[in-house]
């Protein structure tokens, strides 16, 4: 029924490494069980398909199985051994998805100025984020609360590195991303379509708790590092800072995104009459 691979030279498996080491960007590389059974949730096609013979060891292992053969045919079974020739981790759950990428450019991002002024609204910019397991888990965020669209600036992280996908577990086979911004280019954006520029700063008179956050709005977080920019925070209209005690100073990149993200998703669930 699969195709059964003995070689480790095989072309297949020769451009499944390629995609997991970033020298084929044309795909994206997925591994693990749960992570492949959140990547068929996207409406992404399946190019290729890796199993170890253990993993139709198990119910769980057989099901996916299933459901990915419902998707592709290009379904090959590895031995143990050989399977971890392309596995990204050490210790794999024995399966492999290589994905078609999305368009992420700002033509595919395709929200028109009159489809985004309307309340209950959030964008989220990312600039020069280096960490790919925070950008992955800002997007799983992003996703839990609702948000509208991720814009990702140049000298950023891979949103569809093993290690990002990894963290945003298949939130980023189904977002609305745009990668590659320009700040100038991503506040115009903002402007025509009226959000209202937000960003933590701790200078900042206003709590994160203190402001509407019913009103469309992009949220623009800086580096693990350098954070913002005094130029970009000057830019800022309605900047925020997050409280905290014991003099800590500042907080994980991802953390504050979620922090902050869900006070907005809970005072437009109120505004709405939704449950959390």
């Amino acid at each position: 029924m699969f195709q059964k691979i003995t070689s480790r030279d095989n072309q297949k498996l020769k451009n499944a490494r390629k995609v997991r080491d970033g020298k084929n960007t044309d795909l994206i590389y997925i591994e693990g069980v749960r992570h492949c059974e959140e990547a068929l949730r996207s409406p992404l096609s399946i190019k290729d398909c890796f199993f170890s013979e253990e993993l139709t060891g198990n119910e769980r292992g057989r099901e996916l199985i299933e459901l990915i053969s419902n998707k592709t045919r290009n379904i090959s079974e590895l031995e143990a051994a050989l399977f971890q020739t392309i596995a990204e981790t050490k210790t794999s759950q024995g399966i492999i998805l290589l994905i078609e990428k999305p368009l992420t450019t700002e033509e595919a991002f395709n929200l028109k100025p009159e489809s985004v002024s309307v309340k209950n609204q959030i964008f989220i910019y990312l600039s020069e984020i280096n960490n790919p397991s925070n950008l992955g888990a800002i997007l799983r965020t992003a996703e839990a609360v609702g948000v509208k669209g991720v814009i990702i600036s140049e000298n950023s992280a891979d949103v569809f590195s093993p290690k990002s996908s990894r963290a945003a577990l298949g939130a980023n086979l189904r977002a609305r991303v745009w990668e590659n911004a320009k700040m100038e280019r991503v506040l115009h954006w903002a402007n025509e379509r009226k959000l209202v520029t937000t960003a933590a700063d701790i200078n900042s008179e206003k709590t994160y708790t203190e402001i509407d956050w019913t009103v469309p709005r992009l949220l623009i977080f800086g580096s693990e590092a350098h954070g913002l920019s005094a130029e970009i925070l000057n830019k800022i209209e309605e900047p925020i800072y997050i409280p905290m005690e014991n003099d800590v100073e500042s907080l994980n990149l991802a953390v504050s995104c979620g922090i902050i993200l869900f006070e907005a998703k809970r005072q437009i669930d109120r505004h709405f009459n939704r449950r959390m």
